[in-house]
């Protein structure tokens, strides 16, 4: 990858560190599932107005809509709300690089090379330790729904590989527009589950905090974020960009730390220490492997 397009990944590696401090803080006065409709209704409104659609089929903008925000975000913003740690929801939202890979071989025919087999399996024996480790202070159900919210990205990213087939596009301009997809079925999702009372409750008592929280959602994380992340996923093949989202927990983990007092288990920092492992693995093993091969 070129130096600029690293320096654009490490700026979505501190945007959405930060992330998950300030989904627990939205999540702490709004339902998850209100509080996702109202990020996607941020985020399209008023950018719709200020640039033209991509030239996407409307099934694209969809399947990229009800994946990479409905079906992620209702799943994290839930696990958050149930008491899954930030920290730990940022290192493991990231096995989503390793799902990606996993897609990426099945739907787009890209070819594993040794080293990223090798990563793969650090990192699902790292999301093994941490699983194991559930309890009050980390629920089984949040460690699920953050695993859930990882399949619904990687689904995500093999849509934007789909997308970026059909010739260069306004990556920006394709998030605004994709942004129209989510609020509806979350605002159906939130009423079904969430009930009429509580979020009418939000509604009334919504303040500056809350409002900031959308906002940093919105404009930050969904547009900034994901406009950059589009942009590389476009320009290069998913398991060259994926596996940069593995060093979110770095910023996630010490945020959580500094900002709620999170303390994790040692088997948590060896869960984390694996899949640490595998991206290095992923990233850079290629030549050392290729080097054993030779051998």
């Amino acid at each position: 990858m070129r130096g600029r397009d690293i320096a654009l990944a490490l700026v979505v590696i501190a945007v959405w560190g930060v992330n998950f401090a300030v989904i627990k803080v939205g999540v702490a006065d709004v339902p998850p599932l209100l509080l996702g409709a109202l990020r996607f209704m941020l985020a399209a409104f008023p950018a719709v107005l200020l640039v033209r659609p991509p030239k996407v089929p409307l099934r694209l903008y969809l399947i990229y809509g009800l994946t990479i925000s409905v079906g992620q975000f209702s799943l994290l913003f839930s696990a958050i709300y149930v008491g899954m740690p930030t920290g730990l929801a940022s290192l493991v939202l990231q096995s989503q690089a390793f799902f990606t890979m996993l897609f990426a071989a099945l739907w787009l025919k890209e070819h594993w090379q040794p080293n990223q087999l090798a990563g793969l399996l650090l990192a699902a024996l790292g999301l093994v330790c941490i699983g194991s480790a559930h309890g009050v202070s980390m629920p089984l159900a949040g460690f699920l729904l953050t695993i859930g919210a990882a399949v619904m990205w990687a689904t995500g990213n093999i849509v934007t590989r789909t997308i970026s087939r059909h010739g260069p596009m306004n990556q920006f301009a394709f998030v605004v527009w994709a942004s129209l997809v989510p609020p509806l079925p979350f605002l159906a999702l939130s009423y079904v589950l969430e009930g009429p009372a509580a979020i009418s409750t939000a509604l009334h008592n919504f303040g500056w905090v809350s409002f900031g929280s959308v906002a940093y959602l919105a404009w930050v994380a969904t547009l900034l974020g994901y406009g950059l992340w589009t942009f590389l996923m476009s320009r290069y093949a998913a398991n060259r960009v994926a596996p940069f989202s593995l060093m979110v927990p770095m910023v996630g983990l010490t945020t959580g730390w500094v900002v709620f007092g999170e303390a994790l288990k040692p088997i948590h920092y060896a869960g984390g220490a694996l899949l640490m492992a595998g991206l290095l693995v992923n990233l850079f093993g290629g030549p050392l492997f290729a080097k054993l091969k030779a051998v």
